[in-house]
């Protein structure tokens, strides 16, 4: 422990008054201020802490309850806790179960709240609007065609495989006929020239109503590519609501748009640019990981080589062999400068010996270290075969 000193300050007044002050010094290996001056963890925490910024609603504002929907609302649930047996009766299937009925009271009263809190969790808002958010009022069924029996929907953060996902998906939502909309497709992971950008993998504008097939295509649909070795891209869908007709030459591509760099994109400065215009009001997203479908689609349609994200690891190194080795094993050193294949090959030519299609294994030895050797065998070959018998060492690991 550091040394404690304490020096003693005096001082002597004409009316015979005597002040003492103590100063505590602190020598050895302990530094900064004594405990009884220096700054609390809680202190230094609250110090680097920065102050969080309010975010901003961009969107539109969630259409409120009714109050009787409310209170029918708390008396099923009143009614259904004091039952507690409910959830026996209702797997049992004593009490019926309406799917439909469910899901239209979900999208009805807790829609919003609900894919805002997953979209939160998941970084959606934060990198794409910054400090912006907003509250999906527009439910999107979003689903991809496998085939004629069989499709995949998207939900919120479900994975789906980029060979689920090679097609144009089908996208319907509910809306008003005489209005326009823009739906944005884009991922804000996995951009291999700039980690600040995102790829846009569709965008179609000026759609009426709901009818997409009658809005403009202004980047043509591409399936995702995550690369390999990264993990789980996120792919996501956001529905904006215009006020009037938009014109977006400027973010028009050649179809089919097979060129990433053309594909740059960056949400925030597209909605700062049409805030004015534009209100997001609907969002769905999914994750995707590799599969081997993406490595056809890089060579094939991408026409450039496919990302891999892996650590090389570097070869073990063996020092040179010298002619009297002294204290090595025998086997072991020899087996240093051979082939691993090699030695793979020969025990399991050794495991196939000793193994028979129609007869039962050989029984392990009850006590394999009291079997003797039948004939004078060198050391490092009987460690060897007492290895084998007690099924340790190399033998299992290959």
């Amino acid at each position: 422990m550091a040394n404690i000193a304490l020096r003693v300050f005096t001082k002597t007044h004409i009316s015979s008054h005597v002040k003492i002050r103590f100063e505590q010094v602190r020598y050895g290996h302990l530094r900064g201020k004594p405990p009884t001056i220096a700054l609390s963890l809680q202190q230094r925490l609250k110090l680097l802490k920065k102050p969080e910024l309010p975010k901003v609603n961009i969107g539109f504002s969630v259409p409120k309850v009714s109050e009787e929907k409310k209170e029918a609302m708390m008396v099923e649930r009143r009614k259904k806790r004091a039952n507690s047996n409910f959830e026996v009766e209702l797997r049992s299937g004593k009490i019926p179960l309406n799917l439909e009925e469910v899901k239209r009271f979900w999208l009805e009263i807790s829609f919003s709240y609900d894919i805002h809190k997953i979209a939160t969790h998941y970084g959606i808002f934060q990198d794409l609007f910054g400090d912006a958010f907003f509250f999906p009022v527009v439910p999107l069924e979003i689903s991809y065609k496998i085939d004629d029996d069989t499709s995949v929907k998207v939900y919120t953060g479900n994975v789906i495989k980029p060979a689920e996902a090679s097609e144009m998906p089908y996208v319907e939502y509910k809306v008003e006929d005489d209005t326009l909309w823009t739906l944005v497709m884009c991922t804000p992971d996995g951009n291999l020239e700039n980690s600040n950008n995102e790829y846009c993998h569709w965008f179609l504008g000026n759609i009426p109503g709901n009818k997409l097939e009658m809005g403009e295509q202004i980047i043509d649909y591409m399936k995702p590519f995550p690369a390999r070795g990264v993990g789980y891209y996120r792919y996501i869908f956001i529905l904006y609501k215009q006020n009037q007709r938009l014109d977006y030459v400027e973010y028009k591509k050649d179809q089919p748009c097979l060129t990433l760099k053309e594909r740059n994109w960056n949400t925030l400065e597209f909605y700062r640019k049409y805030q004015d215009y534009i209100t997001p009001a609907g969002l769905a997203f999914f994750q995707s990981d590799w599969d081997p479908t993406v490595r056809e689609f890089y060579h094939s349609v991408l026409d450039t080589k496919e990302p891999i994200f892996q650590y090389d690891f570097p070869k073990l190194y063996v020092k040179p062999q010298t002619w009297f080795p002294i204290k090595e094993p025998f086997n072991l050193y020899l087996d240093r400068y051979r082939d691993p294949k090699d030695i793979m090959k020969e025990y399991l030519l050794r495991k196939l010996r000793n193994i028979h299609p129609f007869k039962e294994p050989e029984p392990p030895l009850k006590y394999p270290n009291a079997v003797k050797f039948d004939k004078y065998l060198p050391s490092w070959l009987k460690i060897q075969i007492r290895k084998e018998r007690l099924r340790w060492g190399r033998v299992n690991n290959l």
